[in-house]
C-alpha cells in the first residue's frame, strides 16, 4: 500500500515538473529579458561616468534605446578593456559596445554594421614643439592597453616603423590617466581615437592640447558579439535600423558631437 502511494506521489511530481518545464520553454527557450553591454567606463564620449555618478555616453544611450525597442533591461557592465574577450567568451557580457574597432578584427567577432568612422591620431601639448610625426622621434608616447591605436603602432603594415622611432611606447589602462601623464610631462604624446581625443581636449577646456594633422590610420566602429551569435546581432541591428529611421540615432550623435563621424546605413 505504501509503495502504491509512493508511486502515485512520484507520478504527480513528475507531471508537475513537466508542466513547469512547458511553462518555461513554451515553443522554445525562455525569452531574453536582459542585455548586458561590456564597455570601458573611462572612454568618453562613448562610455563614461557623468557628474551624477551614472554611466552614460553615446554607445550606452544607443544601447538603452535598443533595449526599449526589444523589451530588454539594459545591464551596463564596466570591463577592463584588455580582458574584454574573456568577458565575452564567458558569457558575462552579451557584446562589446564602446568605440570598438572592426578593422583588423573582422574574423574575431560577429560584427554589427559599422556606425562610426574613426581615425587614430596623436595628441600633444600646444607648447611641445611637436608639429608632425617626425617630431615624435626620440619621444615618449602613451597609448591605451589593448587599443586599436596600440595595434596600429605594433603592426608591420601599419605604423610600426613610426613607433620604432619613439624612445618609449607606454601603455595605460585608460586615457584619463594618459592625459594626466601628458600634462605632467611624463609622456610627450598620446596615440588615440579622434573622437575620444576631441572630447578629452574640449572637456578640459584649457587649450593645452592639440591633435596633429597627420592621422595614424582610418577605421570604423561596430558592436562585437561572440562569434556565431548572429541571432542577437540581428535583433540589435533591427532595433538600430528603427532608431536610424525615426531620427533617434542622429539625435544622439549630435548630442555627443559625433554627427560628422557616423556612418550607419541600411541601404
Amino acid at each position: 500500500m505504501k509503495f502504491k502511494k509512493f508511486v502515485k506521489k512520484l507520478s504527480v511530481g513528475l507531471v508537475a515538473v513537466a508542466m513547469m518545464a512547458t511553462t518555461l520553454t513554451g515553443c522554445g527557450e525562455k525569452k531574453k529579458d536582459t542585455f548586458t553591454v561590456g564597455f570601458d567606463a573611462e572612454y568618453p564620449p562613448y562610455g563614461y561616468m557623468d557628474e551624477n555618478g551614472e554611466y552614460t555616453g553615446f554607445d550606452l544611450e544607443l544601447a538603452e534605446e535598443v533595449c526599449k525597442i526589444n523589451g530588454w533591461e539594459l545591464v551596463k557592465q564596466p570591463i577592463a578593456w584588455d580582458n574584454k574577450d574573456n568577458e565575452l567568451n564567458s558569457g558575462s557580457i552579451d557584446c562589446i559596445w564602446n568605440g570598438f574597432t572592426i578593422n583588423g578584427r573582422e574574423d574575431e567577432y560577429e560584427w554589427s554594421r559599422p556606425y562610426v568612422d574613426n581615425s587614430q591620431v596623436i595628441v600633444v601639448a600646444v607648447d611641445s614643439g611637436i608639429t608632425d610625426f617626425a617630431g615624435l622621434n626620440g619621444k615618449k608616447v602613451g597609448v591605451q592597453a589593448a587599443s586599436a591605436a596600440l595595434s596600429v603602432l605594433q603592426d608591420e603594415e601599419g605604423q610600426k616603423a613610426l613607433a620604432d622611432t619613439f624612445a618609449e611606447l607606454n601603455e595605460f589602462s585608460d586615457y584619463n590617466t594618459a592625459f594626466l601623464e601628458l600634462e605632467a610631462g611624463a609622456v610627450d604624446a598620446i596615440a588615440m581615437d579622434i573622437g575620444v581625443a576631441q572630447y578629452q581636449i574640449e572637456s578640459r577646456g584649457d587649450g593645452k592640447f592639440i591633435i596633429l594633422d597627420e592621422h595614424l590610420n582610418a577605421e570604423q566602429y561596430g558592436i562585437g558579439f561572440k562569434k556565431g551569435n548572429t541571432e542577437l546581432k540581428n535583433e540589435v541591428e533591427a532595433a538600430l535600423k528603427t532608431l536610424k529611421e525615426n531620427g533617434k540615432f542622429d539625435e544622439l550623435a549630435a548630442k555627443y558631437g559625433l554627427e560628422d563621424m557616423t556612418c550607419l546605413s541600411f541601404e
